[in-house]
């Protein structure tokens, strides 16, 4: 056995047997300055499934996922998407990976002063030739995927907050992209909205064919959703499990990963 599966926890991999890697992630260490926060994070994401990238807070989670789609530059390491390294592509070979990836961000960060069809309709224009009746129609198509058809016309604060996450997911899928990065996902939400959104990930990933990659520590969206997750802790600065999530809850041989999974504190320190 390796010296990286010695260092973490693995569960089921059932998911993703029979399942080309879409994602490739080899000895990734990231940082600021003189700061090291992951170091030796190695691990692949299958093609078709809901991946889950889990931690408590200052993990790394959301640093982790901005390396992946290139927004940061790491301290070493790779990140292969679909056989090409976004770390030091360049030039046409950089955008063409760029065009199979879309981003949804914790916020939503859609543009205020535009309606949702608009949002949609952004990427659209910037990448591509197609005429504005073709961009309207693709960008109402989106909108209708995520339960937002008769809302295309509407300002971004004249929605809810989980309207506002759907638009940006389908503003994500603008241009068909192989992988859907989606950051915190149900951040802000109340728990009945945090299960339709939940719903509506599962969904698109079965209906699409997309690979999801999520970022999120709302242990009751990492049960519907993940086929699998790795588990980033921020004292060992990287991977400390990986698997089926519900393996890891009930036989991990982390004790800490066992209390993540079932919301346990930490044991009460002895007393004198």
């Amino acid at each position: 056995m390796n010296a990286e599966a010695t260092q973490r926890d693995a569960g089921s991999d059932e998911a993703g047997e029979g399942r080309e890697p879409i994602i490739r992630v080899r000895d990734l260490a990231v940082g600021y300055g003189d700061t090291v926060l992951l170091e030796h994070v190695t691990f692949d994401v299958h093609r078709g499934e809901v991946f889950v990238i889990l931690g408590g807070s200052g993990s790394g989670k959301s640093t982790l996922l901005k390396h992946m789609i290139g927004l940061n530059e790491p301290v070493s390491g790779s990140v292969l998407i679909d056989g090409d390294d976004i770390v030091t592509a360049t030039g046409d070979t950089r955008r063409a990976i760029l065009r199979k990836i879309g981003v949804m961000y914790q916020s939503g960060a859609l543009f205020g002063s535009m309606t949702l069809g608009e949002n949609v309709q952004l990427p659209l224009e910037e990448y591509t030739d197609l005429d504005d009746d073709e961009i309207e129609l693709i960008a109402r198509m989106k909108l209708s995927l995520v339960g937002l058809a008769q809302f295309t016309g509407h300002l971004p604060a004249e929605i809810s907050g989980g309207m506002q996450k759907r638009a940006a997911i389908a503003r994500a899928m603008a241009m068909d992209p192989m992988i859907l990065f989606l950051d915190e996902p149900s951040a802000g939400l109340d728990p009945i909205t945090s299960a339709e959104l939940d719903a509506l990930i599962t969904r698109l990933a079965r209906n699409l064919g997309a690979t999801f990659v999520v970022v999120t520590h709302e242990l009751p969206s990492i049960f519907a959703i993940a086929d699998r997750v790795i588990m980033l802790d921020r004292t060992r600065k990287g991977i400390v499990a990986e698997g089926d999530p519900r393996t890891l809850r009930d036989t991990s041989a982390d004790p800490w990963v066992r209390r993540f999974f079932n919301r346990e504190a930490e044991p009460a320190a002895a007393t004198a």
